[in-house]
């Protein structure tokens, strides 16, 4: 029994022996290359690739979470999809962190520079687990091999610089558009490591940096800021793989503003044109319907083609937009040019003439819209009518010659007034000159005619083709005019609210 404890013994301490014959020795390391002094640094032996590096405070011996500093250069980036709330982004992404295991300076003092590889090297460190939380698609650019560099300097710092394209999430306002100004951010979390393991930090010079010969044909870049924050995930949050915790999260924000010469160009000079060859149709006359009605259509036509070219780029939203109050109203401006021509080619089907108090636009539009209101219920009529024979007073000389003369009484209108009172009055003058005798003097039917004028002052008659025409011309400055107020309402909201 003794025999066979013995044996067990020396096994175990030839497996010992093996062991740290098996553990290359790390002397002599100035003479060893950069491939093999890393691989003894990274022995399985010395080094657990799974096990993240561990410092501790001086104080009490407490475990320290590894900070973790990262650095973005920003050389690349696309415009911004609206209908799908996204832009795509390359990035140069640099990780800096120390890691006590991979310190040489001490065994290889003569070694000054740092060990340089690519993604050879980067397989067999320790690496920080960090996930951009706003992507939809990510990937390394190019080829695993150039696009990753690693360097590990002699006192254990490593830099990990990784060129990375994504495709990531931003939710746009596009309330103003295509006056608005983006925020678009991008997030890096930890994957991982909570805040009690790793944290992570912005560099704190210039931790972005945007490529100077970066530019993009919609939108101008102002600029760019960094944020650090704590996440906090619970067991319902699975975006950590459902373990709850804090975690460090990383944030840059882009800040573009559209250019808005595309849109002025191809859609507001556009449908500025297109409203005032709607206008062409007040130089037309009323009873031209055919070109007005073409006239019209057409530009409504052309105009909604043009409005719905441009709200196919966008996404459904709620709210409304900018934009659409722009189409909308030159839309009711063309469309009032329609309703202009079919209200002035019904006056102008009219066949009554208009009586009109005063030549103003009040009077003028209240006589139209009401044409058959009599006047006579008013007390304002403008024709006049001589009472009958039997309700005036037999002594009147003036009724007593219209009934021996056989003059028929009878209402007369204004376009009729002026005849029938010179024709009178000539046949007046021929009694007298022929010597009939004349129950009334001239005088007295000069009266009557100034008492006629004095009961009719200030009333016109009016055809329905003058007041088409009237109307079709103060069409030609009212639209032109309230098109300049919307115009001066809508860029003054653009550029000052």
């Amino acid at each position: 029994m003794s025999s066979l404890r013995f044996a067990i013994f020396l096994l175990l301490a030839a497996t010992v022996r093996a062991a740290d014959t098996d553990c290359p020795s790390l002397n002599d390391a100035d003479n060893l290359s950069q491939t093999q002094l890393i691989e003894r640094l990274t022995h399985g032996c010395r080094y657990d690739r799974l096990e993240r590096p561990v410092s501790y405070t001086e104080s009490n011996g407490a475990r320290l979470p590894i900070d973790v500093y990262v650095r973005a250069y920003i050389y690349f980036m696309q415009n911004l999809e609206a209908h799908d709330l996204q832009f795509k982004i390359h990035v140069l992404l640099q990780l800096r962190y120390l890691d006590p295991r991979l310190t040489f300076r001490k065994v290889a003092p003569k070694r000054r520079q740092p060990i340089l590889g690519e993604k050879q090297l980067r397989d067999t460190l320790w690496m920080p687990h960090i996930f951009l939380a706003n992507e939809r698609d990510s990937s390394l650019l190019g080829t695993n091999e150039k696009d990753i560099l690693t360097s590990i300097s002699p006192d254990g710092t490593v830099i990990i610089s990784s060129r990375i394209k994504a495709t990531l999430y931003c939710w746009m306002n596009l309330q103003k558009f295509p006056f608005d100004e983006q925020q678009c951010s991008t997030i890096l979390e930890s994957w991982m490591y909570n805040t009690s393991e790793l944290v992570l930090h912005w560099e704190q010079k210039r931790p972005i940096t945007l490529d100077p010969a970066l530019h993009l044909t919609e939108y101008m870049l102002h600029g760019a800021w960094s944020n650090e924050t704590v996440v906090n995930a619970d067991l319902n949050d699975l975006r950590h793989g459902a373990f709850a915790g804090n975690y460090s999260s990383l944030s840059f924000t882009v800040h573009l503003t559209r250019q808005v010469g595309f849109y002025v160009m191809d859609y507001f000079l556009p449908s500025m044109l297109i409203v005032a060859i709607s206008w062409v149709s007040f130089w037309l006359q009323a009873d031209q319907a055919p070109p007005r009605i073409m006239l019209g259509t057409s530009t409504m036509l052309t105009f909604i083609t043009l409005a719905s070219a441009q709200g196919k780029t966008l996404p459904k939203v709620s709210y409304i937009k900018v934009s659409e109050v722009w189409f909308l109203g030159c839309t009711l401006f063309i469309f009032g040019s329609l309703i202009e021509f079919a209200f002035v080619n019904t006056i102008w089907r009219r066949k009554r003439n208009v009586d009109v108090k005063k030549m103003n636009s009040k009077h003028i539009l209240k006589s139209t819209l009401s044409p058959r209101s009599k006047r006579r219920a008013t007390g304002r009529s403008r024709s006049f009518c001589v009472p009958p024979a039997s309700t005036q007073k037999e002594n009147d000389p003036f009724n007593n010659y219209l009934t021996v003369h056989n003059i028929p009484i009878h209402t007369i209108h204004e376009h009729e007034a002026v005849d029938n009172l010179s024709k009178s009055t000539s046949f007046s003058s021929t009694t007298l000159n022929t010597g009939d005798s004349m129950p009334y003097k001239k005088a007295d039917l000069t009266s009557v005619e100034m008492g006629e004028e004095h009961h009719n002052i200030g009333w016109t008659t009016l055809t329905p083709q003058e007041i088409s025409m009237w109307i079709d011309r103060k069409a030609r400055c009212i639209f032109p005019l309230a098109f300049l107020v919307f115009n001066a309402f809508f860029w003054t909201f653009v550029y000052v609210v």
